[in-house]
């Protein structure tokens, strides 16, 4: 059994938190963050942050226990330091490119792909190979990422595609004579 709702949320002075019935609102360096809690959750303000406790011991509840425990950590630490996801482009001719709001990939297409980049995101391209998200929330970075790597994603017999950072891609064996 999962013990990750025991642990304690702990809050960075940089963030300010309030409490409005079920609803925890954080607002920090990198912008602002709400979640509701489950009815079957109460918090409990400790010295360095927040703890959660399960309302009573169903399994069902120390299910969402654990899962409301990383949402809201995952909240905090978003709004705190943000979230970055790599993606490398392996391929012959695979680039990228950020032009104002624009993200242009040559993906081997015969054409190129046009990305609008999201406001609350940041896309940069250090290298024309290398793609790195950063943003406040950790499902919009992921999301947009999955949007991305949609359009080449690795194949197992080359290895080429758009990979994200610390994905494994499976290698296959070709046909044999």
């Amino acid at each position: 059994m999962s013990r990750v709702g025991k642990s304690e949320i702990v809050v960075p002075n940089s963030v300010t938190w309030s409490q409005a019935g079920q609803t925890l609102s954080f607002k920090g360096k990198l912008g602002a963050g709400e979640y509701s809690l489950p009815e079957v959750i109460l918090l409990e303000k400790t010295d360095n942050g927040i703890k959660l406790v399960p309302a009573n011991e169903q399994t069902s509840t120390r299910r969402i226990w654990g899962t409301t425990q990383r949402n809201v950590q995952n909240i905090v630490k978003g709004i705190d330091n943000g979230f970055t996801l790599n993606i490398d482009l392996v391929g012959v001719g695979y680039k990228a490119a950020v032009a104002g709001s624009k993200l242009t990939m040559q993906l081997g297409f015969s054409h190129d792909v046009v990305f609008d980049i999201p406001s609350d995101l940041t896309i940069k391209c250090e290298k024309p190979t290398s793609i790195a998200i950063t943003g406040a929330s950790k499902q919009r970075v992921g999301q947009i990422g999955a949007v991305l790597c949609s359009h080449r994603p690795p194949e197992p017999y080359k290895g080429k595609g758009m990979i994200r950072q610390n994905e494994f891609v499976v290698r296959k064996e070709g046909k044999k004579k």
